[in-house]
């Protein structure tokens, strides 16, 4: 467990304060779930294992607790992940309407498959038991924000295109 020691951001802090003072005194652990994603978003999207003992040392619990949150739960990432986070519905409605289509269309596009990062770090793809959206079905969700429902290839294909038009912006506007 021996990586970079990881400050907890005093913004970072006032949040997760927030979330402790929504429970009874001393139920700190009740606040660790959204302890571990504020420090999450706050490491670029990603858990390092001083990041976890970090939340885990804030909230005066043991490592151990915070570790096995973390490990145990989907929305947490162990190891650094793509600027854009692709996640792909497999559970049974997506599948029978075509999610195996749209990770062939990233594979393709892409050139990696789930759990995996693209070279250039834009990309991660996952594939995730469902998103409670099976009427849409197949789905993904970008970012764990936005879900785009009824895909096909050829609507995949538009919202990557999209992604990278407002990367391009993103970059344009960065250098000037």
């Amino acid at each position: 467990m021996s990586d970079e020691r990881f400050e907890i951001a005093p913004e970072v802090k006032a949040e997760i304060d927030l979330w402790v003072a929504k429970y009874p005194e001393g139920c700190h652990q009740s606040a660790l779930i959204a302890a571990l994603l504020l420090v999450q978003q706050q490491n670029g999207g990603w858990l390092s294992n001083s990041a976890i003992q970090a939340t885990a040392n804030y909230l005066n619990l043991p490592e151990i607790t915070a570790f096995e949150a973390a490990t145990f739960y989907d929305l947490y990432h162990l190891e650094p992940i793509g600027k854009h986070k692709i996640s792909v519905c497999t559970n049974l409605s997506c599948t029978l309407r075509g999610s195996d289509e749209l990770l062939a269309c990233l594979r393709q596009r892409l050139g990696i498959g789930p759990d995996e990062t693209t070279t250039d770090g834009r990309y991660t793809i996952r594939e995730v038991e469902c998103l409670a959206a099976c009427a849409g079905a197949p789905m993904c969700q970008v970012d764990d924000q936005a879900y785009h429902e009824n895909l096909t290839p050829e609507k995949l294909n538009a919202l990557l295109d999209q992604l990278d038009a407002n990367d391009a912006k993103e970059a344009h506007h960065a250098s000037e």
